[in-house]
């Protein structure tokens, strides 16, 4: 991960997470949300305690707190790539669409063709209802490669859309 901080203080913030990111690893998530307390009781900009708190906020289903850790990262690191499009799907899943689809259009700006990014644009701009735009983008996705079960639940999306045609060589 990349971030935007311009401090000399990376390495550091790396290593006061290291032991968090490990217990995320594991999936121990709520041991890891207790590390990242302490480490942000230590020092309030670390963008990596922010951003793994979300990762472990997210996964206990604790969606808003997800959104603000993610949050608080991008005001400490706005070009944490993680973050912005992990924010993406979690304004999508909170019912913010446009928010969504603002995140994941500046993860884009910020790096074009992301496979996340492209993905979170698209999911959003479906939940928009905008299914052209949504197309073209998880079309985009899909021209990256992904993983292969990402790959057929993207493939099933783009064939529930309205006017979806099966693919070229592939029958009705």
């Amino acid at each position: 991960m990349t971030v935007d901080r311009g401090g000399g203080d990376d390495g550091a913030h790396w290593s006061a997470v290291e032991e968090a990111a490990e217990l995320l690893q594991e999936e121990r998530f709520r041991e890891a949300i207790v590390e990242l307390r302490r480490v942000l009781e230590a020092d309030k900009a670390n963008p990596y305690a922010f951003y793994f708190l979300g990762v472990a906020f997210f996964e206990v289903g604790e969606i808003e707190a997800a959104r603000d850790a993610y949050s608080a990262c991008l005001k400490l690191a706005p070009g944490h790539l993680g973050a912005r499009v992990a924010l993406s799907h979690v304004l999508r899943i909170l019912g913010d669409v446009r928010g969504a689809i603002r995140e994941g259009m500046a993860a884009l700006s910020r790096a074009p063709g992301d496979p996340d990014a492209l993905h979170a644009v698209g999911l959003a701009y479906h939940a928009y209802g905008d299914d052209v735009a949504a197309k073209g983008y998880l079309d985009a996705y899909l021209a990256t490669g992904p993983e292969f079960e990402v790959a057929v639940e993207v493939r099933a999306l783009i064939a529930s859309l309205p006017g979806a045609r099966p693919p070229d060589g592939e029958d009705e």
